[in-house]
């Protein structure tokens, strides 16, 4: 109820000085939709963040408590886009000026905690449950996770550039228009996690168990695959560039019409011949790939290349 009751008063506030969600959102240097699960009353911004939003609208802070009694001479009057302006330029640091300071969350519980639209650069996430916890639209670049449970949440359009997930549950997380560039995973699983639309860059990908991952309409550029599990995966249509799959399973995988360009294959150890049988299942029908790609391939023998184009 209280939640409610105080988005129902942000909302007030706003339009009464004619301020948009995004002109309040830029103010505060979050997300426009963040303001709007204000607004809505789906969660509610901190004690801090309370005083800020006091001052931008130009109330009283005990204005958003339950008893506060407003009239139209404790409501603010309308503004001009020039004063929003002004307040921008007088009260707000430049963000470039916004000193970055590390947060440690460790052993934190935070099942479904709300971070969209969040900045936090170098945070660290150890030990602590993150079940269905929504990251969208955050920038999380350089933070780490480390043992922890975050299946099902929520990576849309999260910038995770140059950030790591060790001995980390993804099962069914979501990644679209997600930023991925040098992200490191390690150790963990992403079963049925989903990654769409998804350019994956300088990205690597250890003893990580893929299997039931889907990968849609995004292209891999300098990727590692280093022993990970790819069992069953199907990358139909999808672009490879720069990729190394090093050591890994790859039973019934299908590259059926992607694009293979400077791509490796370096097949697991065994004193047998199982990891040769395993790969001879693996199919690049209608597959198009460079000359190196497919003589690296054709060195390996067991897999059948009759329906390739080289390109």
């Amino acid at each position: 109820m209280e939640t409610k009751m105080i988005g129902n008063k942000i909302a007030t506030a706003r339009k009464r000085i004619n301020m948009s969600q995004s002109q309040l959102s830029q103010l505060l240097f979050i997300s426009p939709q963040a303001v709007g699960k204000w607004e809505r009353g789906e969660s509610m911004p901190d004690i801090l963040t309370l005083s800020r939003l006091a001052e931008i609208l130009a109330v009283d802070l005990n204005y958003f408590s339950e008893n506060f009694q407003s009239d139209d001479n404790q409501m603010p009057s309308k503004i001009s886009a020039e004063d929003i302006e002004d307040i921008d330029q007088t009260t707000q640091p430049p963000l470039t000026q916004e000193r970055q300071i590390k947060i440690n969350l460790k052993a934190v519980n935070l099942q479904e905690s709300d971070f969209a639209g969040t900045v936090l650069h170098k945070g660290k996430f150890k030990a602590s449950p993150l079940f269905r916890a929504d990251f969208a639209g955050a920038d999380l670049t350089g933070s780490s996770f480390e043992v922890s449970d975050a299946r099902e949440t929520n990576f849309d359009g999260t910038n995770l550039t140059d950030c790591s997930f060790s001995i980390t549950d993804l099962n069914g997380a979501s990644f679209h228009k997600s930023i991925l560039v040098r992200t490191d995973f390690n150790k963990s699983s992403l079963i049925g996690t989903r990654f769409t639309d998804v350019n994956l860059i300088d990205v690597k990908l250890t003893m990580t168990d893929l299997r039931k991952t889907i990968f849609e309409n995004g292209t891999f550029t300098n990727v590692d695959f280093n022993y990970s599990d790819l069992r069953g995966m199907h990358f139909e249509g999808q672009t490879f560039i720069g990729v190394q799959f090093d050591k890994s399973a790859l039973n019934d995988v299908s590259f059926t019409g992607a694009t293979l360009r400077n791509v490796s294959f370096r097949l697991p150890f065994s004193l047998t011949n199982k990891s040769y049988r395993a790969f001879k299942t693996v199919c690049f029908d209608g597959a198009m790939m460079d000359k190196l790609t497919y003589a690296g391939l054709k060195g390996l023998w067991v897999v059948d290349l009759s329906k390739v184009i080289i390109i």
